[in-house]
């Protein structure tokens, strides 16, 4: 879940979902200049072959990234192929990491289970995918856009609510009551429901209380009863805390290897969305089930239909790329039609990826972020190498498109996030956009998509507004309206939301510098001030002012000080969720926004009296003419501030987030 506290990230999409029995969507025609040359011989899937390539890659990994431990499981025909720990499930006891016994929290792979709760309840005709989820609901999700939410909505997260983070990961376990978080916390609708892919937790935890109600029971013991037992995952529970019997098997976590320090139990809300614990080899069991179409030994979990109803693909937000079935995303790569999902809490992180036509998944799971966030490159590192040794595939050279230079000029520009928070963090996401830069052979790079080292990625036209990564095999593609302008690009590597182009008045290219220089010229106006101060109080001068002169030139200055106190505090503000994002999701920092806000009021207040306090300095007959021309300068530099305070929302007084 970690990807949800993640503010100033974003990581697809405007299309309506697919029919419930859609087929994988054929390639489109710019797609079909794309040829492949024969694979290069591939390895044999064997427990021999893995231990060794696992053997030698993940110790490397663990080491590099600064990881305590982690575990690994393969899975196929059936059957378990490969399973092992490396590292530490406990560095001070260095108690190794166990496939069988060591447990870890998954995050946001939780998800798949409550997915498949929804479908069994579809499957028994109790849930329509394509019903008002208000039908099953005992509180009202507000109506927006003439058009309801569905649960199929919710598992293609296009339901169209803006992000939330506050009470994510709560402290106490009475914190995580499924009903009265979902009724505290519903948020904002941003997108009409089936058109754009915004990645919400909350929808989750919606799917699951609705599975709550329509079952009759508590969510975990439905999941327990009609999902982990059935299928064996006798190390596998949602409860929060965890059972006794369970607890002691918990790997510690820990942000890093060298940190050391253990952190403590991590509660995640909604519970739906990403509260389960497991071991590898329950997740085993899992994937096992949903390879085989529901079917597990002589156990079924979901009929071979509802099975490839969930497998089919739902919504995609460009043709060709990578999109959802239900609840699963895409991640077709090497020629292999793949479903999988992520999952991350703050010190635990997990990847399932389920490769359907050759009956192949892979689960692993970590308990440290790793040194700067290692982790997210060391899961995907793995899984590709995974798929270049036992699944390999070359994409043979493709024309660049002859339009390549122009089109990439076209779609220069910064792009926002649709997974964001409008209500009350509109400005962190605001200052987080992607900037798209065009290089001078044609190809293009995009700030947010970057290699394992950090370096931007090159993407280079091998169709209309269609690029493929160089020396790759990832896609992007930018869509456009019928007149042209570009709305928003989409990429194969990130199917949970789009990227979406800003007006350059909203880009940091513009309000960046023109922000630093209202800040210059306001510090520069109140040190002026207080020189001039220092100045006639040595030599006993004063200014010749009226009355009403003297009070707006002091309210100018209080207002001056009001603006950049409120420049600094939403400074403050921003470095304090970089430096511990706990701040923000447990809502220790509202407070403090409610006291930027009524700065920001205050600032608003303080543009007035500067406009005013120019006006009677240009009206004044003994005011010089450089006097005039500043305080023109900056009453300009206050009006441009108070266009920002008002557009990035810091006196919205909204701490809905």
């Amino acid at each position: 879940m970690k990807r949800v506290v993640h503010v100033l990230m974003a990581f697809v999409l405007a299309c309506a979902a697919g029919s419930a029995l859609a087929q994988v969507p054929k390639p489109a025609p710019h797609e079909q200049v794309a040829t492949t040359t024969p694979p290069p011989a591939s390895h044999a899937l064997t427990a021999d072959d893995l231990s060794t390539f696992f053997g030698g890659l993940l110790p490397y990994m663990l080491a590099r990234g600064d990881i305590a431990g982690g575990a690994i499981v393969v899975v196929k025909d059936g059957q378990v192929l490969f399973a092992h720990g490396y590292g530490f499930a406990d560095l001070k006891t260095r108690a190794p990491v166990s496939p069988a016994n060591t447990l870890f929290r998954i995050g946001s792979v939780s998800k798949l289970f409550t997915w498949t709760a929804v479908m069994q309840l579809v499957e028994q005709h109790k849930l329509d995918l394509d019903r008002d989820i208000n039908g099953y609901l005992d509180f009202r999700i507000p109506p927006r856009f003439g058009k309801p939410i569905t649960l199929r909505d919710l598992m293609t997260h296009t339901q169209g609510f803006e992000d939330t983070a506050r009470d994510l990961l709560p402290e106490t376990a009475a914190e995580t009551n499924l009903a009265h978080y979902l009724k505290a916390h519903v948020p904002a609708r941003i997108f009409p429901p089936g058109k754009v892919v915004a990645y919400s937790n909350y929808g989750a935890g919606l799917a699951g209380y609705i599975v709550q109600r329509v079952s009759g029971e508590p969510f975990d013991d439905y999941i327990q009863r009609n999902i982990l037992e059935p299928l064996d995952m006798h190390h596998s529970t949602f409860a929060q805390p965890l059972p006794s019997n369970l607890a002691p098997l918990l790997a510690k976590g820990y942000t890093s290897a060298s940190d050391g320090g253990a952190k403590p139990f991590e509660l995640a809300n909604p519970a739906p969305a990403g509260a389960m614990t497991s071991s590898v080899l329950d997740m085993a069991n899992f994937m096992i089930a949903q390879l085989q179409d529901g079917r597990f030994g002589n156990t079924r979990i979901l009929s071979q239909p509802t099975a490839e109803l969930m497998h089919s693909p739902q919504h995609t937000s460009a043709p060709g790329l990578n999109g959802f079935d239900l609840g699963f995303y895409q991640e077709n790569r090497n020629g292999q039609r793949i479903i999988g999902h992520g999952g991350d809490t703050i010190v635990f992180h997990s990847d399932l990826h389920l490769l359907l036509d050759a009956n192949v998944g892979l689960f692993m799971s970590f308990n440290s972020a790793g040194k700067n966030g290692a982790v997210n490159d060391v899961r995907s590192a793995i899984f590709h190498a995974f798929l270049d040794r036992y699944f390999p595939w070359h994409v043979a050279p493709e024309p660049t498109w002859k339009e390549a230079k122009a089109d990439a000029a076209r779609a220069v520009g910064s792009y926002e996030s649709s997974r964001r928070n409008q209500s009350a963090l509109r400005f962190l996401y605001l200052l987080g956009q992607a900037s798209v830069q065009a290089q001078p052979d044609g190809t293009l790079t995009v700030s947010a998509l970057t290699d394992d080292a950090g370096n931007p990625l090159h993407w280079r036209e091998i169709g209309p507004l269609h690029y493929r990564e160089v020396n790759g095999q990832a896609l992007l593609d930018f869509v456009a309206d019928r007149q042209g302008r570009i709305l928003y690009l989409a990429t194969s590597e990130n199917p949970a939301s789009i990227l979406q182009r800003m007006p350059a008045r909203l880009s940091p290219a513009t309000f960046m510098p023109l922000l630093g220089i209202t800040f210059v010229i306001l510090l520069a106006a109140l040190l002026g001030w207080f020189g001039g101060w220092r100045i006639r109080r040595h030599y006993s001068g004063t200014l010749v002012l009226t009355r009403a002169q003297r009070s707006t030139r002091l309210l100018s200055r209080l207002g001056i000080v009001a603006c950049i106190a409120v420049l600094v505090g939403w400074f403050l503000f921003v470095s304090a969720i970089s430096a511990n994002e706990l701040l923000l999701v447990r809502g220790g920092l509202t407070p403090w926004m409610y006291l930027l806000y009524a700065l920001g009021v205050l600032a608003l207040c303080g543009v007035l009296a500067t406009i005013v306090n120019a006006a009677n300095a240009w009206l004044a007959p003994r005011r010089s003419r450089w006097v005039r021309a500043g305080e023109i300068i900056l009453a300009l530099a206050t009006i441009y501030l108070a266009w920002f305070i008002v557009a990035f929302g810091l006196v919205s007084f909204n701490v809905r987030f």
